[in-house]
């Protein structure tokens, strides 16, 4: 297959997806030494005009990853640094093989790359934010979002405040062990409680403090005991009162 180049300088790889007047190739740029993988964002048609708009609102210091964009041919391209890791569904949504102090190292992970969305255009924080987006370096213990910018429509700050809970409750799955203030974390998330990124991140928090007490309390006692309040909180939640104690 012949060697496609865009502007002389991107060395196209693949072609991840491509739909109608929206394109992500993934590309090597031949004139960067350090980073040279990058993501190419190609819009046309009426895309193209809305996408120019919202990329010329992306500050440097809110989104390092973005390297800029240009026309080519009457296509406008948007490139971004890439970056790799397993999808947060392919990791987090296996049962609760995860230790819980992994857990909630990568659910404070989560929210603070969620909290660096905040100043984005909400077009470009939502399409990260998509579970297909998250991904995961369990080597490095990172979470990075691939920036797919995959055209969105009357998206705004607390659709991406939605989203972000949304990969929180992957990572922190509602269990037995739950105490009580992990019990109402958890109920915030599932209630939408949360109009952005920085209110969702700052209840994590003034919560987590309170969790990480409640979870090693529970560590701490004796196996019969532990044995007693999941049985307690089994009884509680089969007859709908949720766990309390």
């Amino acid at each position: 297959m012949q060697t496609l180049l865009i502007r002389e300088r991107y060395k196209v790889v693949r072609v991840i997806t491509a739909q109608q007047d929206y394109a992500l190739l993934e590309a090597v740029d031949i004139g960067e030494r350090e980073t040279p993988s990058c993501l190419l964002n190609l819009f046309e048609g009426e895309l193209q005009y809305r996408y120019a708009r919202v990329c010329s609102a992306i500050r440097k210091e809110d989104c390092p990853a973005f390297r800029g964009m240009f026309l080519e041919k009457g296509t406008l391209v948007a490139v971004f640094d890439n970056c790799a890791g397993e999808k947060i569904d392919d990791l987090f949504c296996r049962g609760d093989e995860w230790p819980w102090e992994t857990r909630a190292t990568y659910a404070e992970l989560m929210l603070h790359r969620a909290l660096r969305l905040a100043n984005l255009p909400p077009e470009v924080s939502c399409a990260a934010l998509l579970s297909e987006n998250v991904l995961v370096d369990t080597t490095n213990q990172r979470i990075d979002l691939r920036y797919m910018l995959y055209p969105m429509e009357g998206v705004n700050a607390r659709e991406a405040a939605l989203l972000a809970a949304d990969q929180v409750k992957k990572i922190l799955p509602r269990t037995l062990r739950a105490g009580p203030e992990e019990q109402r974390f958890l109920d915030l998330l599932d209630a939408g409680e949360f109009r952005s990124t920085v209110a969702l991140y700052a209840a994590w928090h003034t919560a987590e403090g309170e969790i990480r007490a409640e979870r090693e309390a529970f560590a701490h006692k004796s196996m019969i005991r532990r044995g007693f309040i999941l049985l307690f909180r089994a009884i509680r939640l089969l007859t709908g009162r949720g766990g309390k104690r």
